[in-house]
């Protein structure tokens, strides 16, 4: 219970910053969206996404570094700057892949993106010109492109292609899942989830975290209709808000695993209460692919609808 009242207070105390560090970044965001560009840059005016391109940046170069960590104290010797790289290319190729890219392009590019950090991974093992630990050392470069890099990249994606409420809108859909889920464990929680795991969590947590982010996904998008910004209809958003909280703390046992394989307990102390950066996105990044096909397909059955009638 200690612990609880411990965590609760720093997330107290640190939470509402960091929610509106958010608002005024994403703020931001919007307002530049459109803006005339100087002369020196390859478009007329900015494109979505100039703030949340380095925020994403600054996100997967801090999670790359506590995933090389891990590896790390399991004996694989990755390092910081080649673990950075890995994340940011695979980030950078979603962010800049022309938008006019045919589907087989895209796919072509994200593929060929893997191939390339296999490769470096692979040359980067044998630097010393020593073969033990190659496969360990370049299959983490490539888990570390994929994971913080291209999964985490798919929500600058979204960006690109929605207004950066809807992003925002789903990140508090996923993170409420976790409050909700705290709270309710704290309160109720007697049938442990996954003992082995994840010792805090239960079963009542589980359902009351994905009912408030149920709950969070309907409230969001009316908000989203109200305001005139497309997004999914409520129903859909419901069904959707209780996916994404499953999907999410499957994000966060991934993320306990990778740790406890590793033998800590958290992949850092960056930010008070919650722990690292890993622990602050390790459920998001699960939910980036399914939150953009949902909307994606969903976005194309309206414009069918409204060309069918």
């Amino acid at each position: 219970m200690s612990y609880c009242l411990s965590v609760l207070k720093h997330r107290l105390t640190f939470g509402p910053v960091l929610i509106v560090l958010i608002g005024v970044l994403a703020w931001l965001d919007q307002w530049i969206d459109g803006l005339a560009a100087p002369g020196f840059f390859p478009s007329a005016t900015f494109p979505p996404g100039v703030v949340v391109l380095p925020v994403f940046g600054l996100l997967s170069a801090m999670g790359a570094c506590e995933v090389a960590r891990i590896f790390r104290a399991k004996g694989v010797e990755i390092g910081t700057p080649i673990a950075i790289a890995a994340g940011l290319w695979g980030l950078a190729v979603i962010a800049f892949t022309p938008e006019d890219a045919s589907g087989t392009s895209g796919f072509a590019a994200g593929i060929t993106t893997v191939v390339v950090a296999f490769i470096v991974g692979m040359l980067y093992a044998v630097r010393s010109k020593q073969v033990e630990g190659a496969i360990a050392v370049g299959s983490g470069i490539v888990f570390i492109h994929v994971y913080m890099g291209l999964m985490l990249g798919l929500f600058v994606l979204i960006r690109r292609e929605h207004s950066v409420w809807v992003m925002i809108w789903i990140l508090a859909t996923v993170k409420s899942c976790d409050i909700g889920a705290f709270f309710t464990g704290t309160a109720i929680g007697k049938h442990k989830m996954i003992p082995w795991l994840s010792p805090k969590k239960t079963w009542e947590g589980l359902v009351g975290g994905m009912v408030t982010s149920g709950l969070v996904g309907v409230g969001g998008a009316w908000l989203l209709h109200k305001e005139g910004i497309d997004a999914p209809s409520l129903v859909v958003s419901g069904v959707m808000g209780v996916a994404i909280g499953g999907i999410g703390q499957c994000g966060d046992l991934a993320a306990s695993l990778l740790k406890r394989d590793g033998g800590i307990k958290d992949s850092g102390s960056s930010l008070p209460g919650f722990g690292g950066f890993l622990d602050i996105i390790d459920s998001p990044i699960l939910v980036a692919p399914f939150a953009y096909w949902v909307l994606q397909v969903t976005q194309d059955m309206g414009a069918t609808a409204t060309l069918g009638g």
